[in-house]
């Protein structure tokens, strides 16, 4: 199952991760400058809650992707919805 998304739900995921991303190296910073754990943990919380948003929203994309192919077969769309269902769960 290849992904396609929109350019808009493309450049929003990507713009999350990004900011994931900083976030992360952020964290790293604070660990190696000895910062609060408080702080750290926070962090850690604001990284994790994008991760999830991104996944949930690559995810969503999917699911409406996969429904809305017409070409497809019953048993194809189950196994497909199988495998997101199964995607979606690994990040709840």
């Amino acid at each position: 199952m290849e992904l396609e998304m929109a350019a808009e739900d493309l450049k929003s995921v990507l713009n999350r991760l990004r900011r994931a991303q900083g976030q992360l190296s952020g964290i790293i910073r604070m660990l190696e400058d000895g910062r609060d754990c408080e702080d750290v943990i926070t962090q850690l919380s604001a990284v994790s809650k994008a991760l999830d948003r991104a996944g949930f929203a690559i995810i969503a994309t999917g699911l409406q992707s996969c429904m809305a192919d017409g070409d497809v077969d019953a048993a194809d769309r189950d196994a497909m919805k199988l495998r997101l269902e199964k995607l979606f769960l690994s990040l709840a």
